[in-house]
């Protein structure tokens, strides 16, 4: 039935099995453990790239976490309108839930395989005789593996057969106490190895993204899941405890490389928008150039030529505000030119209004009454 999952999984273990047992020998069990841990290694290696893209998934998701609390607290009694924003939320920040369980799911498979395949080993063919064949491993190979002892106990065994899920139908069932001084070290160990993967996942969580729910999952993950390896690990065969330990060994230590190369591409992005606001912000020591409060900018006009008549005038060069000042002597020198021009209108205008001519032709304009009232005022004002 998941002959799909049990040849490709034989098919690795065979592998290995061959290069380690060109090395050790074939029926050591050595080469079977070797064989096992690097089949572990060959589906972890292969699922680098998903888990990179899980914990950088997790990281996003913990950043916007806040806004997430916002929008459960926002539609709290509208269950559909929140999950319609969580997925818009999600879609905007480029992150996929299920692309954080896609590791675990694809190594459930493999686990199941495995422990078929080292099942099947000592298991007895339908009709009988001697197992001459199992997936990819030929008898001879069969032979090799029922040899291979570690301790006098063989990898297939377990410390109880008879459960159907783990067992696979195995005939030797019941408790088997001889295999529990070599198994037993064993599930300790790889209780301790998957409680110390699962707080170092926990302490890279980030405390704002913090929710009931994740405190539940992270005492799970911390306790309840390696006590039960402890206690389930009694059903697992001994080759599928080596598998457990080799699998925790390698995410601890992918899990260190992954988040410290992490750690450094925040930092180096983090640097890089620090040095981008020093360099448009003024450098150390540098006086500010802005005008003090209240001072108004100097504007200094040119002088422009004097018309007849008039004094010159010189802006001073000191002035505020640019106004045109003359000196006292250029203003009675002004004073002296003007009295003068006005007598010389006065003395001009005097015969056209003799004549009754308005002024129409002497000044050319054409406008009656024009010199006469200029006349008449200039009169008064000599008066």
């Amino acid at each position: 039935m998941l002959d799909f999952i049990y040849y490709p999984v034989s098919f690795i273990l065979w592998c290995w099995h061959k290069v380690f047992g060109f090395v050790f020998g074939e029926s050591t069990a050595v080469a079977w453990i070797l064989g096992i841990i690097f089949l572990t290694f060959t589906v972890r290696g292969i699922m680098f790239k998903p888990f990179v893209n899980q914990v950088r998934s997790m990281k996003k998701m913990q950043d916007f976490a806040p806004e997430m609390k916002k929008i459960q607290k926002k539609y709290a009694s509208d269950r559909q309108r929140q999950a319609a924003e969580m997925q818009k939320l999600q879609k905007e920040h480029g992150v996929n839930p299920l692309g954080s369980c896609l590791p675990m799911l694809l190594q459930i498979p493999v686990f199941i395989g495995l422990n078929h395949v080292l099942r099947a080993f000592t298991m007895p063919p339908p009709g009988g005789g001697p197992k001459t064949e199992n997936y990819f491993f030929s008898q001879h190979d069969v032979e090799s593996y029922v040899n291979a002892k570690l301790f006098g106990v063989n990898l297939g065994e377990a410390v109880y057969n008879g459960v159907g899920v783990v067992s696979g139908g195995a005939t030797n069932v019941g408790f088997h106490w001889s295999v529990l001084p070599v198994a037993l070290p064993l599930m300790i160990v790889a209780s301790i190895a998957t409680h110390l993967t699962a707080r170092h996942s926990v302490a890279r969580q980030n405390a704002a993204s913090a929710t009931p729910q994740t405190a539940i999952m992270n005492k799970l993950t911390m306790y309840i899941f390696p006590l039960g390896v402890l206690v389930f690990g009694a059903l697992f065969p001994l080759g599928l405890l080596f598998y457990w330990l080799a699998n925790n060994g390698w995410t601890l230590m992918q899990q260190r490389l992954v988040y410290t190369k992490i750690d450094k591409e925040e930092a180096a992005r983090k640097a890089e928008a620090a040095e981008k606001r020093a360099t448009l912000g003024p450098k150390p020591g540098q006086k500010p150039t802005a005008p003090k409060v209240g001072q108004k900018p100097v504007q200094q006009k040119k002088n422009q030529p004097a018309q007849t008549g008039s004094a010159k005038k010189v802006t001073k060069a000191g002035s505020a505000h640019g106004f045109a000042q003359t000196t006292p002597a250029e203003a009675a020198a002004a004073a002296a030119a003007a009295a003068k021009a006005d007598s010389a209108t006065v003395a001009d205008a005097a015969p056209a209004d003799a004549g009754g001519q308005n002024g129409s032709k002497e000044n050319g304009t054409g406008v009656p009454g024009l010199l006469k009232d200029s006349t008449r005022k200039s009169g008064r004002k000599r008066r």
